[in-house]
């Protein structure tokens, strides 16, 4: 039992450093809502897939949360660990669903969570014109990490990585 736990809290950190390293240094400042555009999704997206939904939703909003405040955007650290969480969550939710296996899906699902939530919350930050503004970024942002999510993924279902680690999932 306690070689499980360590094994899931390994996994668990060792997926928000690369959800980590992925938003933190891939990324384009926008001046207008104090926040950015980063290459995170993608990595989060495969961590939901690699640890399942619970552990993956945390990852995700811990990974985005911690570039955010090692970024100086400290506002957005609260609102970021929620709605990365949420993202996940829902694409966990959706591929543990006996009806809906489709990780596109699943993920197009969390990204559409994504893009409504932080327009939302860029509202009362930053106000209507620049939060509607925003919407193309967040957009080309999560599009761009479901196309990186599907190469990534169908790289490494071709070296049977994904299936190995699902399988040992704790």
């Amino acid at each position: 039992m306690q070689h499980e736990k360590t094994k899931e809290l390994a996994m668990t950190a060792l997926m928000t450093a690369l959800i980590f390293t992925a938003t933190y240094i891939i990324k384009m400042p926008n001046p207008a809502t104090g926040g950015y555009t980063h290459m995170g999704d993608c990595m989060i997206f495969l961590g939901v897939m690699v640890l399942g939904r619970k552990q993956g939703a945390m990852a995700g909003g811990l990974g985005g949360a911690l570039s955010d405040l090692l970024s100086g955007a400290a506002v957005w650290v609260l609102p970021t660990f929620v709605i990365k969480y949420a993202m996940g969550w829902i694409m966990g939710l959706l591929l543990e669903n006996s009806r809906y296996k489709n990780s596109l899906m699943a993920a197009g699902a969390g990204g559409v969570f994504q893009i409504a939530a932080y327009t939302l919350v860029k509202i009362p930050l930053t106000g209507v014109v620049p939060a509607i503004a925003s919407v193309p970024r967040i957009c080309m942002q999560t599009i761009i990490g479901l196309i990186l999510f599907t190469v990534l993924s169908a790289m490494l279902s071709r070296t049977k990585l994904l299936s190995c680690l699902a399988e040992n999932r704790v």
